[in-house]
């Protein structure tokens, strides 16, 4: 069966580093707009980041500008998520998903309740000294 499983996460300090991956299997990943979202102890839902399928265009959302960078590794069918100068605020549990938006911004806006097209089970990001 097609689905999506992450990897990378775990416990950094403030300031560190990790890179969070998301794999395919069953299906192309290129063929599909990917995001990571994220749900923080006491905050909303958040589309952290997305990436377009058609010309890797990229969206951030405002709390992870300038700190984190998704990337496409085609040969891997994988989609990374460069995790950097990582803050307290940053702890959560983080999830991608692959969606054929018409628009890979609006894939970001979309809420916890949506039903992605591909989702992953999650993983637990913690940011603490």
């Amino acid at each position: 069966q097609a689905h999506l499983v992450e990897s990378g996460g775990g416990l950094v300090q403030p300031g560190g580093s990790l890179r969070l991956s998301c794999a395919s299997s069953g299906f192309t990943l290129a063929n599909y707009h990917v995001g990571w979202f994220r749900q923080v102890a006491g905050k909303e839902h958040e589309g952290v980041s997305c990436i377009s399928l058609t010309d890797e265009s990229t969206y951030y959302a405002e709390s992870v500008k300038g700190r984190f960078t998704i990337s496409r590794d085609f040969a891997k069918n994988t989609v990374h998520l460069q995790m950097n100068n990582l803050k307290p605020e940053d702890t959560g549990l983080y999830y991608c998903a692959a969606e054929r938006f018409a628009n890979y911004r609006a894939m970001c806006q979309m809420p916890a309740s949506y039903d992605f097209h591909y989702r992953g089970t999650g993983l637990q990001v913690t940011v603490s000294s």
